[in-house]
């Protein structure tokens, strides 16, 4: 039973997840999970929101003899990201080098189309506060001087207590 676990011991689910896609990933498209995972860190929030890695497309080889050459990333992107991308491309390549550990990817080859991103989270709903839930809140915040903060701790509380159920 090497390699197994024993049951009873919690295993989160990406760490299973990752085990399953990983090999499908790496065989299909010759990227990892991680590097998707960690795209938003490479790329960085504004244009990881309008892109993707696809796939790593490795030159192919005749002979084991052959010299080793560098890949090419292909990234799917959205709209005017692409410009930006296209733009960032030099400082990519660096930092997906640096993520991999080696010098893996030459150049990057950019496909306009969608891109699926995670829905953004609705606001919560905020009831309005009673009477007694407002004299409460100024009370409590009544006593600091700065203005400004009071004003700002005052609606934070107000959000707090309104998305309680009364």
């Amino acid at each position: 039973m090497a390699g197994k676990r024993p049951f009873g011991n919690p295993v989160p689910v990406s760490d299973l997840a990752t085990a399953i896609l990983d090999p499908v990933l790496r065989k299909r498209a010759g990227i990892s999970v991680s590097l998707v995972q960690s795209w938003e860190e490479i790329a960085g929030s504004r244009l990881a929101g309008h892109s993707r890695p696809e796939k790593i497309q490795w030159p192919r080889r005749l002979h084991e003899d052959d010299p080793f050459e560098p890949a090419v990333l292909v990234i799917a992107c959205e709209g005017m990201a692409a410009l930006h991308l296209q733009h960032e491309a030099g400082e990519i390549i660096n930092r997906v080098n640096a993520f991999l550990g080696f010098t893996a990817i030459g150049r990057i080859r950019i496909v306009q189309k969608p891109v699926l991103r995670e829905k953004a989270r609705p606001k919560p709903l905020v009831r309005p506060l009673n009477e007694a839930e407002k004299s409460r809140l100024s009370h409590i915040v009544g006593k600091i001087e700065d203005d400004g903060l009071r004003a700002s701790l005052e609606r934070l509380g107000a959000t707090i207590l309104g998305q309680r159920k009364s």
